[in-house]
């Protein structure tokens, strides 16, 4: 009698641990939904916003800084060349966005790209983005402003080149951010939901 009550209570606890991993195995399904393909959009919008708002600080940081040493120039040719860090440093800009769109780009997967990863992949786009257009601006305006002082006071070059450096930081910054977001968004996003085309 003891052996069967103990095979009986055996038997019970399997059932019971069956039954309970069958509605756990139920539930999983039902919580694991499709991924949907349109979050792919957020991706992509990430990309977009890297590379063009990185693209706008850099030309307007240029244009400005052109002008600047276009009239600069004028007077004092010969400082011309000296004058041309402001445009190379707005240059820099556009290749952070660039970076951050081919990375975004390259995590992307069509079939497993779950909404976390869109929305992510869009702040990191538009991180990066909205950064370097901040510090294009900034660099336009000490650009222009800076050239034009720098030829009445050679003295001044060194302050110039500082404030440039500190602007383009403001680029940098968004560019680590939006690196980080995008890299670790892979890991975490993946596993939320099952391939739409499965």
């Amino acid at each position: 009698p003891f052996c069967l009550e103990l095979n009986s209570a055996f038997t019970h606890s399997v059932t019971h641990t069956h039954a309970k991993m069958a509605m756990y195995s139920a539930s999983t399904l039902m919580e694991m939904q499709k991924c949907d393909p349109s979050s792919a959009f957020f991706g992509f919008m990430g990309v977009t916003s890297a590379i063009v708002f990185a693209n706008m600080g850099a030309a307007y940081g240029t244009a400005k800084s052109g002008v600047g040493i276009s009239s600069m120039g004028v007077m004092r040719p010969d400082m011309v060349m000296r004058s041309i860090i402001p445009v190379v440093m707005a240059g820099v800009l556009g290749i952070y966005g660039l970076i951050t769109a081919v990375i975004i780009n390259g995590k992307m997967d069509a079939a497993t790209y779950s909404a976390y990863s869109g929305y992510a992949h869009l702040g990191a786009g538009l991180t990066v983005g909205m950064s370097s257009l901040a510090a294009g601006l900034a660099i336009g305006i000490v650009g222009d402003a800076g050239v034009r002082a720098n030829a009445q006071q050679p003295r001044l070059f060194v302050g110039m080149i500082l404030i440039l450096i500190f602007a383009e930081a403001l680029g940098l910054y968004g560019l680590i951010v939006g690196l980080v977001v995008a890299s670790t968004a892979e890991g975490k996003g993946k596993g939320l939901c099952s391939p739409y085309n499965v």
